[in-house]
């Protein structure tokens, strides 16, 4: 497999939007936020001023794919 060009890794977030990440795991916006609140949320929540947001690499990491995947995906642009 192909290494990722410094293009590609500049053009990935490092993070999405709590309700994103939410969205992944099938979960509403009012399980997400409850969550988040009791520290319950099922990975690293970044509180950024008064918006919350999720580690990409966490959040594909939760949803089961692995190095392989997360790779192939990342080489995807997506």
């Amino acid at each position: 497999m192909r290494p990722l060009t410094l293009a590609e890794v500049q053009a990935l977030p490092a993070v999405v939007p709590l309700l994103l990440a939410a969205r992944a795991l099938g979960l509403s916006r009012n399980t997400a936020y409850r969550l988040v609140q009791r520290d319950e949320f099922p990975c690293r929540v970044i509180k950024v001023g008064d918006t919350y947001r999720v580690p990409t690499i966490e959040l594909l990491g939760l949803i089961g794919a692995d190095k392989e995947n997360v790779r192939s995906t990342f080489g995807s642009g997506v």
